[in-house]
């Protein structure tokens, strides 16, 4: 497509696509978005749902400790909002497939809203737990309808054959930006302003709500039928099925969602063990949470340019395969090399933990935003959401395998050694990608 066919206003309708700013379709008023347009959303929503979980994260600990929770309590209520997410993944993705994607990202934004209040005015362990509960359903609900929605609109606008890398590296990449931003400014909140560690939370809830009115008003999709309580607890299975069996019969398919496991094993391990390497380099606790703000905030930035030079390196490498193979490689050389930084001690030691977690989230974020083009060729609309959850509950449950092998590793043989294992494991899922069976369309 042209610059000037990009910019133009739409003359009219062929094969139910367009190339200008919206077109009615069948007169049911459901608009058309150009791509441009589409993306511009896309993003925005990306940032605005990534933008509340930022705010918080640096906190909530923090908050927990100081309402009275024990180390042990704080566990339980980290780890209520995982086995939430873990059981809800696939069950919400299918929902979002059946009622429509708009309605489950708003529904998704006022359970925030509702689980980022009470953390502000929790003062028991239970009410922790709820509000663990709550941020877990809207995890839950949130994983899969934005980004399943851009790429309707895309190949609504262009045809199942768009080029699908650039809007999802855009979108990848603000949801990593928002992060950035989110994680320095609720570090900073309680510093600057009235309320201590509550600040953040409260202003995590009003970015919710912002979330909130934005799906509304910014995602416009094809009417669905008012289905029947009844009618969504079968759709809602059926379409989960599907889903699964689509898994299981496309080797490809397959393939790439094992991908997704190993890097949880590796992420959620670099996670939970740079805090305390931190701690033991800086020689306490309140300078190791600021100094790995800084470190997170850096990590989510180079997500972010992982994400955006996802495309450029499928060019330079002469596709998506060879290049996300390349980004699981160079992750795999980061995590060896944050393992060998274990032997240096002060700031040396903090400057080279930094330089590592940085290459490895940007090479990490490479492979990924490929690895998300190549699932969404090989499904159909009705199935995308519910793929979107297939693949962030692979990488849950790889988190949680992570966090119990690698953690057991760690306080036997220490942090390093859990390192190795990690980036061992995100070297061999590289070997994935070794003669990936071409794309095949998803029969409807």
């Amino acid at each position: 497509m042209s610059t000037a066919q990009q910019g133009a206003e739409p003359s009219g309708r062929v094969d139910g696509r367009v190339d200008g700013a919206v077109a009615d379709v069948g007169g049911g008023g459901f608009h058309i978005l150009s791509p441009r347009t589409a993306l511009r959303r896309y993003a925005l929503i990306s940032f605005l749902t990534w933008f509340p979980p930022g705010l918080m994260m640096a906190s909530i600990v923090l908050l927990l400790s100081s309402r009275g929770l024990s180390l042990a309590e704080t566990g339980v209520v980290m780890s209520v909002h995982a086995i939430v997410v873990v059981v809800l993944e696939l069950p919400t993705g299918g929902l979002a497939d059946v009622l429509g994607r708009r309605v489950i990202l708003a529904v998704s934004a006022l359970f925030s809203v509702a689980g980022l209040a009470l953390l502000a005015v929790a003062t028991s362990v239970w009410l922790f737990v709820l509000a663990s509960v709550l941020r877990g359903i809207a995890r839950a609900l949130s994983s899969g309808p934005a980004q399943a929605w851009y790429v309707d609109m895309l190949h609504a606008a262009r045809g199942p054959e768009a080029d699908l890398k650039p809007g999802l590296a855009r979108g990848e990449a603000m949801g990593s930006v928002s992060l950035c931003l989110a994680t320095l400014t609720g570090g900073v909140m309680p510093l600057v302003l009235p309320g201590g560690l509550v600040t953040p939370m409260i202003a995590a809830a009003v970015a919710a709500a912002v979330l909130f009115v934005v799906v509304l008003v910014a995602m416009p999709e094809p009417p669905h039928p008012r289905p029947s309580i009844g009618s969504v607890l079968r759709d809602v299975p059926v379409t989960i099925g599907a889903g699964l069996r689509l898994g299981l019969r496309d080797r490809a398919l397959s393939r790439l969602l094992l991908v997704s496991s190993a890097i949880g094993v590796g992420l959620y391990s670099v996670e939970v063990l740079t805090p305390g390497r931190l701690a033991s380099l800086t020689g306490g606790a309140e300078s190791a949470s600021s100094v790995y703000a800084l470190v997170a905030a850096a990590g989510f930035a180079a997500s972010g340019l992982g994400h955006s030079l996802a495309p450029w390196a499928a060019r330079l490498l002469k596709g998506s395969v060879p290049a996300a193979m390349t980004g699981m490689v160079v992750g795999a050389a980061a995590f060896g090399a944050l393992a060998a930084t274990t032997v240096l001690t002060g700031v040396r030691g903090i400057v080279a933990a930094g330089a590592a977690y940085v290459v490895m989230f940007a090479a990490v974020g490479v492979a990924e935003l490929l690895r998300a083009e190549m699932m969404h060729r090989r499904v159909g609309s009705s199935r995308r959401a519910t793929l979107v959850s297939m693949d962030s509950l692979q990488l849950q449950f790889g988190g949680v395998l992570g966090l119990l092998v690698l953690g057991f590793l760690a306080s036997r043989a220490g942090t390093a050694a859990a390192w190795w294992a990690g980036g061992a494991v995100v070297l061999l899922s590289a070997l994935l990608y070794i003669r990936l069976p071409a794309t095949q369309a998803d029969p409807e």
